[in-house]
């Protein structure tokens, strides 16, 4: 069997690389959250992260609302996000998924989203034992974050 070589992207993130339909609904996410939040939250994409020497790069960051200061970046969070949302690959498994999330409630994480394109599906995890599933048509609501966002505006 041949090994798919990595791409540059898939190695420095250590995630695969996003599909369009990733991509898509990924960006849906961010405004509907990002509109509908903003006076409470920040919605960042693809933020690396530094939790305890453990490296990340969320598809989605959800932080506090703070404020932007130009002229001091920050390279990789070493706080932890209240959420983060991955929305999974065509070269992703579910289980993946699961065990990412469960390191991220390890690391202080309050809430994980795990997307299921194909399925058209949020699972909305407040532990790594505890979730519920939302589908398309439904409102997702997330009790962490006091937050609710109709999906049928994310698939679309």
């Amino acid at each position: 069997m041949s090994e798919v070589a990595l791409s540059e992207y898939e190695i420095e993130r250590n995630k695969p690389m996003p599909s369009f339909n990733h991509s898509i609904v990924q960006a849906n996410l961010i405004i509907q959250i990002g509109s509908r939040y903003k006076n409470n939250y920040r919605v960042a994409s693809e933020l690396s992260l530094d939790l305890s020497d453990w490296p990340s790069v969320p598809d989605i960051s959800i932080y506090p609302k703070k404020s932007l200061d130009l002229r001091n970046d920050i390279i990789a969070m070493t706080e932890p996000p209240l959420c983060v949302i991955e929305i999974i690959s065509p070269s992703q498994t579910l289980n993946e998924l699961i065990a990412k999330a469960n390191d991220y409630f390890r690391h202080g994480v309050r809430s994980c989203w795990i997307v299921l394109l194909p399925l058209g599906n949020i699972y909305v995890f407040t532990s790594p034992d505890d979730y519920e599933i939302y589908r398309a048509t439904e409102t997702l609501r997330d009790p962490v974050l006091d937050i609710s966002i109709p999906l049928k505006e994310v698939f679309e």
